[in-house]
């Protein structure tokens, strides 16, 4: 079984409802049939019948919920729980109902907020910023998180690096520059993710271009800095660097570049220094081993609520529906 079959074998134990607001995109219908089929998850999906009738023909949808937000009896809830959540904005009603009947992704966000949904995929066509800020406005940050980071649950076939080729990379969706405490909450936030996931111990190594300090540079430093923060807040956090890459995974590069470091060339949570080299090195992975990327997936928001990457297929969404059915059940 694969990994994957194994996180839609947990979702199907406890089935949760995970709404799908992209209903202009054919990928979601082909997504939801496939959920359906597969039985791990409850689908709803945001869009008036016209909507469904034009693109997602030719897909079976029996099972899936349809929420037509111009007809739903719960339309007018939302309205005013919005304008409640938003009223030191001064959001009025009617600016808050032409919100929730034109942007699919807020009714999702607000589904979830009010209990009748328990998480929500999108990003196949909306960008990061466009699928966060209603979750960030209405859900706020999960109680006891700094902020919201991003991670690609990371499936390399035949590898012996990381958790059998199981990794979590992070930040690779989200903060482009974080300072070196933002790191610190980011390799916490981390570890707890892969632990949720993954079932094993997470070990995690922050990446440089040095290790333990074979190059000097303010980049460096940032890293060092945010090594002996997340010491110092997360005592119990199985963290070490800085360490390049090769230190980080490969055993034997670990035992000559940190001799007696318990995490060098175990590493199986990669936290990188800031996005360009998250966004970078998820995808040459993703691309050059064949890997299997699932994100990015939130964390630190106060329901599960995920992102995609707009380059997505419908498989990678059934992954990541996957990996947010059973964050929902963690909660």
């Amino acid at each position: 079984m694969s990994f994957i079959d194994t996180l839609k074998a947990r979702a199907a134990a406890d089935k949760k409802t995970i709404v799908l607001p992209e209903s202009m995109d054919a990928r979601t219908y082909e997504a939801a049939e496939k959920i359906i089929k597969e039985g791990f998850a409850n689908v709803a999906i945001v869009g008036t019948p016209a909507e469904i009738e034009k693109f997602g023909a030719g897909f079976d949808l029996t099972g899936v919920t349809v929420v037509d937000p111009t007809t739903s009896d719960k339309t007018a809830g939302y309205v005013d729980a919005l304008v409640e959540i938003r009223k030191k904005k001064g959001m009025t009603p009617e600016q808050a109902k032409e919100l929730l009947l034109k942007d699919y992704l807020y009714y999702g966000v607000m589904m979830v907020k009010m209990g009748d949904a328990d998480g929500m995929v999108s990003g196949a066509c909306h960008s990061t910023a466009d699928t966060l800020r209603p979750c960030l406005q209405i859900l706020k940050t999960k109680p006891g998180t700094k902020l919201v980071s991003a991670f690609f649950l990371m499936i390399v076939p035949d590898c012996e690096y990381g958790e059998n080729g199981t990794f979590v990379f992070s930040d690779c969706g989200l903060n482009q520059d974080p300072t070196a405490d933002e790191l610190a909450s980011i390799a916490n936030s981390s570890a707890e993710s892969f632990e949720m996931l993954v079932g094993k111990p997470a070990k995690v190594a922050m990446l440089s271009h040095s290790t333990k300090g074979s190059a000097k540079h303010d980049l460096v430093t940032k890293v060092t800095d945010a090594v002996a923060a997340a010491h110092e807040q997360f005592p119990n956090l199985n963290l070490d660097g800085e360490f390049q890459l090769d230190a980080a995974i490969v055993p034997s590069v670990g035992a000559s570049k940190a001799p007696g470091s318990p995490i060098a060339g175990h590493a199986n949570t990669l936290i990188f220094p800031n996005l360009d080299a998250g966004n970078i090195g998820y995808k040459l992975t993703q691309r050059l081993a064949k890997a299997e990327a699932y994100g990015p997936v939130t964390q630190g928001i106060a329901k599960p609520v995920n992102d995609l990457s707009r380059g997505c297929s419908a498989d990678d969404i059934v992954g990541v529906v996957a990996i947010t059915a059973v964050q929902c059940q963690a909660q």
